[in-house]
């Protein structure tokens, strides 16, 4: 069973994209804009598919994008008809943290999995930020949350991970809008998903959560926490353009958008964390990639149509999977 506490940080920081510089110096309280751009709603076709082409074998690649417009229903005819042919159909790359113990030993482990979300010895936020970010969070926690005097008990990253979520529904965007159609097209052939997740044990899970109720905010956390607060201040709109752009198809205005670095600086809070190091849990990037790398070749070889979702950043940016397919030698062609 997985950790749930673990599990809910790696939905944050394992999303993967790629770099850029926040947009000017942040200040407390300061330029927020959240409502400066429409956002499209109806059927939408989404991007063209990246094909990967082995002889007589294709991989088709969908790039997906996270959030996406909560008003927009995706349809794309060219999607639908690689899933009908397709012999195999992979999942999103990822890691899951298991326990290796069975499902009723774990679920003992819940309550303390929920505490490790909090500050330990009950500090709150406003003792471990700096003032300066703390009349930040201050700012945009009672415009996009409100008076919810629990989430000032919460660790840094796990409290900056409910205020993403509840501004990118203000501006209306939401996740979850690819996967249940690919999830129904399996479902009518009788298909199920073929995982690509990278899977992890933690042979010691008791062990584990104690030492990580017991540490204190370090400066990756605190760095996760202020970058999410730059995106919410400044990067919402651009967040609006970049999902507008995949609803409709445009891979030209894509490719031309900065993508906020939040994955980069929140996975090393994460990865950085002496818990996870000591129990050589590090290059998880690389390691993800390289699992989903060998999945994904091994079902190129045995099947002559292979179905994939990435995240488009990830095949947009240097050194992402679209160089990684290259090296390797094979053909592709862009949307």
């Amino acid at each position: 069973m997985r950790l749930i506490s673990w599990l809910s940080l790696c939905l944050l920081v394992l999303s993967p994209v790629s770099a850029q510089e926040p947009p000017g110096d942040p200040v407390a309280g300061g330029d927020i804009r959240d409502m400066e751009a429409v956002v499209v709603s109806g059927a939408q076709p989404g991007p063209g598919l990246w094909k990967v082409y082995s002889g007589e074998h294709t991989l088709y690649i969908l790039g997906t994008l996270s959030p996406l417009p909560t008003r927009m229903e995706w349809r794309s005819q060219q999607v639908a008809s690689v899933l009908d042919e397709a012999g195999v159909v992979l999942g999103p790359p990822g890691i899951s943290i298991g326990t290796g113990m069975g499902m009723l030993r774990s679920l003992t482990l819940l309550p303390s999995a929920l505490r490790a979300t909090n500050n330990p010895d009950g500090e709150t936020l406003e003792d471990v930020l700096p003032a300066d970010v703390y009349a930040r969070w201050s700012a945009l926690k009672a415009r996009y949350i409100g008076r919810d005097r629990g989430i000032e008990k919460k660790r840094p990253m796990f409290a900056a991970a409910e205020l993403y979520a509840k501004a990118v529904k203000r501006i209306g965007l939401r996740g979850g809008v690819v996967g249940p159609v690919i999830e129904e097209a399996l479902k009518r052939r009788k298909m199920k998903q073929t995982s690509t997740v990278l899977a992890l044990t933690i042979d010691d899970p008791r062990d584990a959560l104690a030492e990580f109720r017991g540490e204190h905010a370090r400066q990756e956390d605190i760095d996760c926490f202020s970058r999410t607060m730059d995106i919410v201040e400044h990067g919402l709109p651009d967040m609006v353009a970049r999902a507008n752009a995949w609803a409709v198809g445009d891979i030209d205005a894509l490719r031309s958008m900065p993508i906020e670095s939040q994955y980069r600086a929140c996975l090393s809070a994460w990865s950085s964390s002496e818990v996870v190091r000591k129990r050589g849990m590090t290059d998880i990037d690389q390691r993800v990639r390289a699992h989903w790398m060998e999945v994904a070749e091994s079902s190129l070889r045995e099947h002559e149509v292979v179905f994939a979702t990435l995240p488009i950043a990830e095949l947009l940016r240097p050194g992402g999977y679209v160089e990684l397919l290259t090296a390797k030698g094979y053909e592709i062609e862009s949307p």
